[in-house]
């Protein structure tokens, strides 16, 4: 009701006053956009095809790990990690800041009610009597109201809106990162394991054969020369097994890290050789990593607050228009305050004309430009960046394949000339050093042939991630 009392009184000239600023908030001295060609080949050195039927946008990160173990750890990783939790923080505090920006585009009305008593040399009845008076007043102020003639607020709220979507790309780019490094933990954790195990089964197997060794030698059926052999073997295996020991376990407190929380009740795990993880995911055209990388729509969002910025240095070169106006009521008796006659208003527009200053605006315009420069820069460079992941996972899928194949074939030799050498040894045909040999050889080629079907399951993650793969939960249907 008082709102509205007030608000009639408002003199024409400032009602016109708001309007025309209104209207002229609308421009702005910033230098057109335009999007820096991408400092890349038009197609990526290595085949980009592949079998699945959707992209790695597309492709949810449950359907890329199908393992229920792995599912569950991704998701208590994006409820408790913080660096995640930081990122979101941020978002946070880019959008208050964005708000606090956006409100100095509109007037700041101010609501004030006051009672003021002073002394004052009053004509007296007797004369240089001090007297002691008492002013009411009530009303509405609008304080310092820049009309943005020249878009210097339009351009920092710009600027400002430019950061909060750069904030939101990164948390987008983080929540990425989190996925594929929480992934690529696990599959370090179980490939220890598999290789702790494996190290555990050899050494329960060497022993079997020191033992055995042993009798020979108590009994002169072995020369001490093939006991010593058999103890180099079992003294190996533990040295390998204490070093498997130790990697599992902070492989482990590598992966609680990033999960958030201590590893509670989870699913049974999945051996490597049973991962189902998508491996033939199609990369299409470089330039679809504009749209489909966070961290490259985050680096074109900082570009763009660094050009808005620019049209904020270049108003500061013309002259600043504001406004203080008020609107209210003024008694020096609170009774009669609301009266016929105590009405109040005033109108003070000021212009400030920037004459000398030592050369600030122009260096200020100098650093906006510098700023926008190193944003392109970090803007080409983040595009060259991902390019090269992609190439690099591209290069590394095909290589890899034929690797695992040529290992797991290199494992069955090994295991077969074991078999044989253990019969030859057995029927002194083979000396105990060939036996050694065999058996190292062996070891050798089944912790190599678990190491590089992790680097299989890891090389498919890194094309996923750098595809941009990880922002949806489930996938997506296709559009036709």
């Amino acid at each position: 009701m008082f709102n509205m009392a007030m608000t009639a009184y408002l003199p024409k000239k400032l009602t016109g006053a708001l309007l025309l600023a209104g209207v002229l908030s609308g421009c702005t001295m910033a230098p057109t956009y335009v999007r820096p060609e991408a400092p890349v080949a038009g197609s990526y050195p290595a085949a980009a095809d592949g079998q699945a039927q959707l992209d790695a946008v597309a492709l949810g990160w449950r359907q890329f790990f199908p393992d229920q173990r792995l599912q569950a750890l991704i998701a208590s990783a994006l409820e408790n990690n913080r660096d995640l939790r930081t990122a979101a923080l941020n978002i946070e505090q880019a959008r208050a800041q964005y708000d606090i920006t956006a409100s100095d585009a509109l007037p700041h009305i101010e609501g004030n009610f006051s009672r003021s008593r002073g002394r004052t040399e009053a004509d007296q009845l007797i004369p240089g009597q001090p007297a002691v008076g008492t002013a009411y007043s009530v009303g509405l102020n609008m304080t310092s109201f820049e009309l943005d003639f020249f878009g210097r607020v339009r351009s920092l709220k710009d600027a400002a809106l430019a950061s909060y979507l750069a904030t939101e790309e990164a948390r987008q780019s983080a929540q990425i990162s989190l996925i594929s490094q929480v992934a690529q933990a696990y599959l370090t954790e179980q490939s220890y394991a598999e290789q702790e195990r494996l190290a555990q089964q050899t050494l329960d197997s060497r022993l079997d054969d020191y033992k055995l060794d042993k009798m020979r030698f108590d009994v002169g059926a072995s020369s001490e020369l093939d006991l010593r052999n058999s103890e180099t073997l079992v003294q190996g295996a533990r040295v390998s097994l204490a070093v498997l020991v130790r990697q599992r376990a902070q492989a482990t407190n590598a992966l609680v890290l990033l999960v958030g929380k201590p590893l509670g009740d989870l699913p049974a795990p999945q051996t490597l050789s049973d991962e189902k993880i998508v491996t033939d995911i199609p990369a299409g055209l470089p330039s679809d990593l504009l749209i489909r990388r966070p961290d490259i729509r985050e680096a074109e969002q900082q570009l763009r607050s660094a050009n808005a910025n620019i049209g904020a240095a270049r108003a500061a070169f013309f002259p600043t228009i504001s406004l203080t106006a008020g609107i209210g009521n003024s008694s020096t008796s609170l009774g009669t305050l609301f009266s016929a006659g105590s009405r109040t208003w005033s109108f003070v527009p000021q212009l400030t004309l920037p004459i000398f200053e030592g050369g600030r605006n122009r260096a200020n315009l100098s650093l906006s430009e510098i700023r926008k420069n190193l944003a392109i820069a970090n803007y080409e460079k983040t595009i060259q960046s991902a390019f090269r992941e992609v190439s690099d996972a591209l290069v590394a899928r095909g290589a890899l394949e034929d690797q695992l194949v040529a290992q797991d074939a290199f494992v069955k030799a090994q295991e077969q000339r074991v078999m044989l050498t253990e019969l030859r040894y057995k029927n002194g045909i083979a000396s105990s050093t060939d036996r050694l040999n065999a058996q190292r050889d062996l070891f050798s080629a089944q912790q190599l042939q678990i190491q590089a079907r992790q680097l299989r399951l890891n090389n498919a993650i890194d094309l996923y991630r750098s595809l941009g793969g990880g922002m949806n939960e489930n996938t997506v249907a296709a559009k036709s």
